[in-house]
């Protein structure tokens, strides 16, 4: 089956490849992200990610498609709600910004597929730059370091939300499809009362340090799609506490 738009994330689709989002989901949580693939379990559509998938409809030219399937969008009175007044306001902002919108001037939604470990993948690139560029838009709270459970510090947002992960894996696609190794770049923009931009490129020895970890886990992680392997509960999303069974009765006690 080719791969377009209109059939990238169908259930036959995520079964057959493993895509950033996908191999990010595996390793949070592979019990979740199997029963999300599987159709027994959708995350909740939060306002948060809606917004950021207004700003990316309207660069794909895709915005009146996408405000007809989310009647959510709007007032009684026919109005956006005005988290997607703000979400106008972000795109007013990225376009008053030259540089910004050089890195949104590429070729948009290209996909492409590839193997990384003998598995096969897919992507889709917000704005490609043939020979010079893989630029992804993301749409942010902030800009800012927090806390990261897994590292034991305070991390860098792109580390937090597994932005290096993703770039590890376009940048080796595009390399396949294309014979060019080229720099990942996001061009970020803010939720802020004021929304802040920047445009980040994350290193190469940090694309390098996460493939070596796809190449790991991929492998795994297809076998689990496959039905050879058991996925793994993490006890902590809200998958596992939705699907949790009490075994035990836990003993309060003052102090403990």
């Amino acid at each position: 089956m080719i791969l377009t738009a209109e059939n990238y994330f169908s259930p036959e689709n995520q079964l057959a490849y493993m895509g950033a989002s996908q191999f990010k989901s595996f390793l949070a949580c592979p019990a979740a992200a199997l029963a999300e693939i599987r159709g027994e379990y959708r995350q909740e559509e939060t306002t948060a990610l809606l917004v950021g998938s207004f700003v990316d409809a309207y660069f794909e030219g895709t915005l009146d498609v996408f405000k007809a399937k989310h009647p959510a969008l709007f007032k009684k009175d026919g109005g956006l709600k005005s988290d997607y007044v703000q979400a106008e306001q972000i795109i007013q902002r990225i376009e008053r910004d030259e540089m910004f919108m050089r890195y949104m001037a590429g070729q948009k939604q290209v996909i492409m597929i590839g193997e990384i470990a003998g598995v096969p993948f897919k992507i889709k690139v917000d704005s490609f730059h043939p020979g010079r560029a893989i630029v992804d838009l993301k749409i942010m709270k902030d800009l800012e370091d927090a806390w990261n459970d897994a590292e034991g510090h305070r991390c860098p947002y792109w580390m937090n939300w597994g932005y290096d992960f993703q770039g590890a894996i376009y940048r080796e696609i595009v390399r396949q499809n294309t014979g060019d190794t080229l720099p990942f770049m996001i061009a970020a923009a803010t939720k802020q009362k004021t929304t802040r931009l920047q445009i980040g490129q994350i290193a190469p020895e940090r694309l390098d340090y996460c493939l070596d970890i796809v190449k790991h886990e991929a492998p795994r992680f297809a076998a689990i799609k496959r039905g050879e392997i058991k996925a793994e509960r993490c006890e902590q999303c809200d998958y596992c506490a939705e699907t949790a069974v009490l075994s035990e009765i836990v003993e309060y006690r003052e102090g403990a």
